[in-house]
């Protein structure tokens, strides 16, 4: 299933609200829902995060996840690799950077001492994200107007 029916998926199962806890419990309800019975090609992967080959090469060559490789030398990508991957294209697109990801990939690599630092990322991120989601807001209200000035209905 690709990210976009991922997001699809999750965004059905949120509705409307606007609870961080039930957003939560989607996510956590999506990645139990995603998990594969045995690794999966770098083909599979790619299809399932709709992202490129080139790009689940590029994440571990920058040392964002470690893949295993079967007795051939294929990539497989197990359940531990398909969530953090999961995590990093959320984040990617989220708008972190790839040098904070990288970051914050060592800390996590690194052990439960690094989990302050983690934290205090993931909420500068959050502030980050938020303030995105206002100016997206305001870009929708902008278009929204110049929407209904040319004749059309705002808010279809």
């Amino acid at each position: 299933m690709a990210t976009d029916e991922l997001m699809d998926r999750a965004l059905s199962m949120l509705g409307d609200e606007d609870d961080a806890a039930a957003s939560i419990e989607v996510l956590h309800r999506l990645a139990e829902a995603s998990e594969p019975a045995q690794p999966l090609s770098i083909a599979e992967v790619a299809e399932l995060l709709d992202i490129s080959p080139h790009t689940l090469r590029y994440y571990e060559r920058a040392g964002l996840v470690e893949v295993g490789r079967d007795s051939a030398g294929y990539r497989r990508y197990d359940a531990e690799a398909i969530r953090r991957l999961v995590f990093i294209t959320r984040m990617r697109l989220s708008g972190m950077p790839m040098r904070d990801l990288q970051h914050y990939v060592r800390l996590v690599d690194t052990g439960e001492d690094t989990v302050p630092e983690r934290l205090d990322m993931l909420l500068e991120h959050r502030d980050t994200i938020r303030r995105r989601i206002r100016e997206l807001t305001l870009s929708l209200a902008a278009t929204e107007y110049k929407i209904a000035t040319y004749g059309g209905r705002a808010g279809s």
